[in-house]
């Protein structure tokens, strides 16, 4: 097997190497620069052109950081890797590995939903894939984007009309963005972005994803009236003195875990739009079904289900444990907090 599990991540003995190392390596295959998958103290690392901009700022100006295109294959210690897109944010790639007739594709994180922000996801045909599961549940299942883009539009809209501003909170690198791109062109109000979010969207701009215009709220005065603004900033802004400044206002948070019941609830907000960044249900099975893989390793999130549900359908699965289990939230929403209604969904 090319790839065997260790306490630092996934490592390819033949290539002397890890993917997504959780504890520092001499050298590190970086699927994107989340940080629960680009962490700092490698020796070196191998990450995608695209992502360039955004890994420089996720592990900084010192780190050795070699970047290539997609698809383009370098060999380590005669194995041949390559990265190619996996449409999850800017740059994120699965890394395909290849040795003595062997193939591997370990995914990283993934969505299959094209947007303007970043590569669209291609599948890889390989031996062995290694898939998330962050969603990994029938009930996850996503509304177009254009769908949900719209009902924020409304949102804010309609808090402009009552004199509110409006406080969107998404994850700083790859969903604020998402968000952003799917706001050009909304003529509805200023767009003001927390500091975390403007200095990812700068790098997004910087590597030629288009955006609209915002406002950097910790360059505008105190005082200054907010009435009819989108105000994006990351989870971990919310009830901090820092949202004062925007006056009577409304939140709403733009992630995938908003379709679980009481989600919206335990953040105390007004709303929550279905947005994420990583497979569904449906489209989960489908990129595994794409790879025509012989075995599937899941990690990162759901993962049991899934690998029930695949050697039930006849597949060679295992679960893998990450130090990490998905995205933020993923630790508070157990499958045993489903409602009734939620769990009624499942097959």
């Amino acid at each position: 097997m090319l790839l065997r599990p260790t306490d630092r991540g996934l490592f390819c003995e033949a290539g002397n190497f890890y993917v997504d190392p959780w504890q520092p390596v001499d050298r590190a295959v970086i699927t994107h620069a989340h940080g629960d998958h680009a962490r700092w103290g490698s020796r070196s690392y191998l990450g995608s052109r695209e992502g360039e901009r955004v890994m420089r700022t996720r592990l900084g100006e010192q780190a050795h950081i070699r970047c290539v295109d997609f698809g383009e294959v370098v060999t380590l210690d005669g194995v041949r890797v390559s990265l190619h897109p996996a449409g999850h944010i800017l740059g994120s790639a699965q890394v395909r590995i290849e040795h003595q007739g062997e193939v591997c594709v370990v995914s990283g994180d993934y969505k299959t939903e094209p947007d303007d922000t970043c590569s669209a996801f291609e599948p890889v045909r390989c031996h062995t894939f290694v898939t998330e599961s962050t969603f990994g549940l029938p009930i996850f299942r996503w509304d177009p984007q254009h769908e949900v883009m719209a009902e924020v539009r409304d949102w804010w809209a309609g808090n402009r009309d009552a004199g509110r501003s409006s406080i969107l909170f998404a994850y700083a690198l790859g969903k604020a963005q998402r968000v952003l791109s799917a706001l050009r062109g909304a003529d509805i109000g200023p767009i003001v972005t927390h500091g975390a979010v403007e200095r990812l969207t700068r790098d997004y701009r910087d590597s030629g994803v288009a955006m609209p215009d915002t406002i950097y709220a910790g360059a505008e005065p105190r005082g200054r009236d907010w009435k009819g603004a989108l105000i994006v900033a990351p989870p971990s802004a919310a009830g901090s003195p820092w949202l004062r400044r925007f006056g009577a206002s409304s939140t709403a948070f733009a992630s995938g875990w908003m379709r679980i019941r009481g989600a919206r609830r335990r953040r105390s907000l007004d709303r929550g739009f279905v947005l994420s960044d990583h497979v569904d249900w449906p489209a989960l099975l489908a990129a595994i079904d794409a790879t025509g893989a012989e075995c599937v390793w899941v990690t990162h999130g759901y993962r049991e289900p899934v690998v029930r549900w695949l050697r039930d359908t006849g597949r060679e699965a295992r679960s893998v444990a990450s130090q990490w289990e998905g995205e933020d939230d993923a630790s508070e929403l157990d499958a045993t907090e489903l409602s009734a209604e939620d769990a009624a969904a499942q097959p």
